[in-house]
């Protein structure tokens, strides 16, 4: 939160007001200034199950983090790429006009998992927690999917607020993952 200003956490509180209003004050509520009860509520049970899932990671944080932040900002891709914007002029304007296509935009995120995946093939780690943490590398490229399509179908579409909702419910959802499958002593 301090190094974005808590930009993402911001379009997940608008996100969740905007969902919460209805279809036809959407996006009344979600350019609203203000906070309400469900951006409150998104808010404090998205941070609750993240401190949850570092808890029990335990000293797995140290690869769990940088996982969940990656398939966070995978997930924007996603977002821009596939699904339209609900806003006749916004910010990500400027991405939607150089959009080269999912794939090549895709191409620096695989480029860093081949590299993830290479450098934990050649690490001194038992050969099960290399599998594990393969398999960890791998396990947020599915909310990465799932949850800019559930908030699309929610709000008819895309925007910078869901951008940064997406972003944050898929570190969640990834960190949740990686809670339950990876071994801690």
């Amino acid at each position: 939160m301090w190094i974005t200003g808590g930009l993402h956490f911001d379009g997940l509180i608008d996100t969740a007001d905007g969902i919460s209003a209805g279809p036809e004050k959407r996006l009344e509520a979600m350019k609203d200034s203000r906070v309400g009860a469900s951006g409150v509520i998104a808010l404090t049970i998205n941070l609750a199950l993240q401190i949850a899932a570092l808890i029990k990671l335990d000293y797995l944080y140290f690869f769990a983090l940088p996982i969940a932040y990656f398939w966070g900002r995978y997930s924007q891709l996603i977002a821009i790429g596939n699904y339209p914007s609900i806003q006749e002029k916004s910010s990500s304007d400027f991405h939607r006009d150089n959009w080269k296509g999912n794939l090549v935009e895709s191409v620096p995120s695989f480029i860093v998992i081949l590299i993830l995946l290479f450098t934990l093939s050649v690490i001194d780690l038992s050969y099960y927690f290399k599998i594990y943490l393969i398999i960890a590398s791998l396990i947020g490229f599915i909310p990465s999917l799932i949850i800019p399509y559930f908030l699309a179908k929610r709000i008819g579409g895309q925007s910078g607020d869901s951008y940064g909702a997406s972003v944050v419910l898929v570190e969640t959802l990834t960190l949740i993952i990686l809670a339950i499958i990876l071994p801690v002593k």
